[in-house]
């Protein structure tokens, strides 16, 4: 038997020598790169069209970040089915620090519970790293509906059922999810007209094709305009920009929250070296002056956090909507 044993020992020994080298050389690999890095220009996809929040977002931190790597930062729109397919496009990258993801959370946290079938699984093919902005998201309607108040507007829709028809940059999106959440805890029924994008379904909203929305913070200079009227914050807390709007939650509809975190993701595999580096600097451009500036005037927050911390809001999210999007029976486009 020791002699079986020790012949097993000999034959083995090869074999876990040669994965300790293999480990060894990955590990040496992944510091050397993490080391070089970034060499040439970094990819950054945003899973929506031009104009959106997350096309705004992306662009706010491209030329800090740049500045701050030393490379071009190189915004690529592939919107489509959600976000699934600029998602997909990040995951099935190179993981080598050169492709990164700006994405809303909805796409980790949401599309799983819409989407039948996913080309990815984001949860296992994209890892966090680094929180960008919070986006509220604000109920306004077109400026010549009667309603002043969202009150009245309650009122207006309980009296009008399926008269009235609400805009989202898509099925599964958080204005959609918010636009389901208000009618399933207020009780009211309009029509979804779900559109590739919010610009396009805020361009319709202006135009009187669509009655209401809510938007992710891109019109609010035309409610500053009195282009549209906004009757309240879809978010626990007021936002600073428009401190006597209430919330939802105030108005009686307790416990309304359909704000999401949009971010930076990278392909499973990037080595956690450039990881840390990417939330660090994000995260200092967070901080800055302009970058909050920026976000502001989409109606956002800055919200710097760990990888971990960004991953852990997304899966929060997920048990959070999963339950509305399972009663609610959405489905992806």
């Amino acid at each position: 038997m020791y002699k079986a044993l020790f012949q097993t020992r000999r034959t083995l020994a090869p074999v876990v020598a040669a994965l300790l080298a293999a480990a060894l050389g990955a590990v040496v690999h992944s510091a050397a790169m993490a080391d070089t890095w970034p060499a040439k220009p970094v990819r950054l996809i945003v899973n929506f069209p031009p104009g959106g929040a997350a096309d705004q977002i992306a662009r706010a931190i491209s030329l800090p970040l740049q500045e701050a790597l030393g490379q071009p930062v190189l915004v690529d729109n592939r919107g489509g089915a959600g976000g699934n397919l600029g998602g997909d496009l990040a995951a099935k990258a190179t993981p080598d620090g050169y492709t990164l993801l700006m994405s809303s959370g909805g796409m980790v946290s949401v599309n799983p519970h819409i989407y039948a079938k996913m080309p990815f699984d984001p949860a296992k093919d994209l890892i966090p790293v680094a929180a960008a902005a919070r986006v509220l998201v604000f109920l306004e309607t077109r400026a010549d509906l009667p309603p002043k108040t969202v009150k009245e507007f309650m009122a207006y829709l309980k009296a009008n059922p399926g008269k009235l028809s609400y805009g989202s940059p898509g099925n599964g999106s958080s204005p959609h999810l918010a636009g389901e959440l208000f009618k399933d805890m207020a009780g009211l029924y309009a029509v979804h007209v779900p559109y590739r994008g919010a610009a396009p379904a805020m361009q319709d909203l202006l135009g009187g094709q669509i009655d209401f929305m809510f938007d992710p913070g891109i019109g609010l200079n035309q409610v500053r305009a009195g282009k549209l009227r906004m009757l309240a914050v879809g978010s626990l807390q007021r936002s600073p920009l428009f401190p006597d709007v209430p919330t939802l939650d105030e108005v009686g509809l307790k416990g309304f929250d359909a704000d999401t975190v949009f971010g930076i993701y990278a392909p499973t595999g990037t080595p956690p070296e450039i990881v840390t580096r990417l939330n660090r600097e994000t995260n200092k451009i967070l901080a800055s002056p302009g970058f909050k500036e920026r976000v502001s005037g989409i109606g956002g927050v800055p919200a710097p956090m760990s990888p971990a911390e960004f991953g852990r809001r997304a899966a929060e999210d997920g048990v959070r909507f999963g339950g509305l999007i399972k009663a609610r029976g959405i489905r992806g486009d």
